[in-house]
């Protein structure tokens, strides 16, 4: 909220400038703030309010952009719909259970799994099979792990069968 309340008075504020350079008058507002800024001195306890106020809340708007938040956590469905109880999973260990999924497959030597918020990419090297019947076995196990996580939002999985050349 904060952010959008200083973009909307920025871009007011941006505005009256442009228009003042193509030749119009000043806004009243304006030249209001500008009188008051002039006249009011630098210890005045309205001018320390602000100065107060708009330092608070650049610290904090410094800090959430700092803070990682829970971009690396994939929510999990509830057990039922009027369940408080808030499940995540970390985005490392479903990339490990969907990769050791994908190693139980017949003829995948080695697979490599990274798990995004909207996808995840699954590329795996196939000693013997064919890689399409590899990648169609691929396909239903790793679906069927995707059921057990229970994530509330899944990702598309994306999958890419190679011939292994080791």
């Amino acid at each position: 909220m904060v952010a959008l309340l200083t973009f909307c008075a920025a871009s007011t504020a941006l505005y009256n400038v442009v228009a003042v350079r193509a030749g119009r008058e000043a806004g009243a507002w304006r030249k209001h703030l500008a009188d008051e800024f002039a006249t009011r001195p630098l210890n005045d306890l309205w001018m320390l309010t602000g100065a107060a106020v708009a330092m608070i809340a650049g610290l904090w708007l410094l800090t959430l952009a700092l803070t990682p938040g829970l971009r690396h956590l994939l929510p999990m469905r509830a057990p039922n719909a009027c369940s408080p109880l808030r499940v995540s999973l970390d985005r490392d260990g479903a990339a490990l259970l969907l990769r050791d999924a994908a190693l139980r497959v017949p003829g995948v030597a080695r697979a490599r799994v990274r798990v995004r918020r909207h996808r995840v990419k699954v590329r795996a090297d196939v000693r013997f099979r064919e890689s399409p019947q590899v990648r169609d076995d691929l396909y239903a196990l790793l679906r069927e792990e995707y059921d057990h996580l229970a994530l509330s939002h899944p990702p598309r999985l994306v999958i890419r069968v190679r011939r292994s050349t080791r």
